[in-house]
């Protein structure tokens, strides 16, 4: 239990706490006093880190899916197809009904009740983020995800070359941002922050046709390509802690394998949160086998980048997926 409590702490802002001595299992003081022998070529281990990126194996799939997932919105209005109705905060497949988990807090919030509907609409939607980690949401089905990602490209290439500086903030103000939305929610009745999420104005405009709210959208990649890299995703947005928090008990990670880690770094340079990568510093995992924690949206791309196979999608009690 007290791993899934770290991995909350670490999610509601918390710094990853550097295991003390007695943290370490003898498997993984044993890996790591051969390691200290070890001398690498850490220029060469970069090389061959960037050639095994550009596969890009789950960045591919990634994209597609998401992308698939958003233009399924768009075919089935345009079309009248009726596939998958509606828009990411509440919708229809086949039938059946899905509403996004922080949408319907929200409006539940708002209306100072419990809505039995929405209830029995967030259920479904709950079982499958369990199952498959609940920000995978981020990475794999939201649409300002897509764009934040690519605005993010460009932030470090201007940052590489000295043209703008990154500024950062501390995580904990995404847990103050989720409380200030559920409290004016309660306060006003109103959903308020359903008006400014860049998700649904994202996904409505994709099916519906674009409207001046993405007047809002363009002020925050600007904001996250000039001054602060991913700062929605990383410092406000509520629906990721939310889904964070269900996905707390999900059976699907990403996991750190100590033994073949050559701690050459290039996967913190590309994670999203490099904040649950903390176990891949030298010297630093208390165990030889790792889960990274609730707050990875498991984006791949530090198994992209992995030139030692250290990092892997698995199932628990199942099988490692790549």
């Amino acid at each position: 239990m007290n791993k899934y409590l770290e991995s909350v702490r670490v999610m509601l802002g918390g710094d990853p706490r550097k295991p003390g001595p007695v943290d370490y299992t003898e498997e993984a003081k044993t890996i790591h006093f051969y390691k200290k022998s070890e001398k690498h070529d850490f220029d060469a281990l970069k090389l061959e880190a960037r050639a095994h990126q550009k596969k890009k194996y789950w960045l591919k799939r990634r994209w597609i899916a998401l992308l698939s997932i958003n233009l399924l919105f768009t075919v089935s209005f345009w079309f009248d197809i009726q596939i998958l109705e509606g828009a990411l905060t509440a919708s229809r497949m086949l039938g059946f009904h899905l509403i996004d988990l922080n949408s319907a807090l929200q409006v539940m919030l708002a209306h100072k009740h419990i809505i039995v509907n929405l209830l029995i609409g967030t259920g479904t939607v709950f079982v499958l983020w369990l199952a498959l980690g609940g920000r995978t949401f981020c990475s794999w089905v939201c649409p300002y995800h897509f764009l934040a990602e690519n605005a993010e490209r460009l932030h470090v290439y201007l940052v590489e070359k000295k043209k703008i500086s990154d500024h950062a903030f501390h995580r904990g103000v995404r847990t103050v941002f989720w409380v200030l939305f559920a409290g004016m929610a309660w306060v006003t009745g109103y959903t308020v922050f359903e008006t400014i999420s860049p998700t649904g104005i994202v996904s409505r405009a994709l099916i519906y046709g674009p409207g001046l709210a993405l007047g809002w959208v363009t002020l925050l990649l600007l904001f996250e390509i000039f001054y602060s890299r991913r700062a929605w995703c990383r410092y406000v947005c509520p629906i990721g802690l939310t889904y964070g928090i269900v996905g707390v008990f999900s059976p699907l990670h990403v996991t750190y394998k100590l033994a073949n880690c050559h701690h050459e770094g290039e996967c913190r340079k590309v994670c999203e949160v490099p904040h649950v990568l903390e176990c891949v510093i030298k010297g630093r995992a208390p165990s030889a086998q790792l889960d990274i924690g609730a707050d990875c949206t498991r984006c791949g791309m530090c198994i992209d980048v992995c030139p030692s196979g250290a990092l892997s999608f698995e199932i628990k009690g199942l099988r490692k997926i790549m």
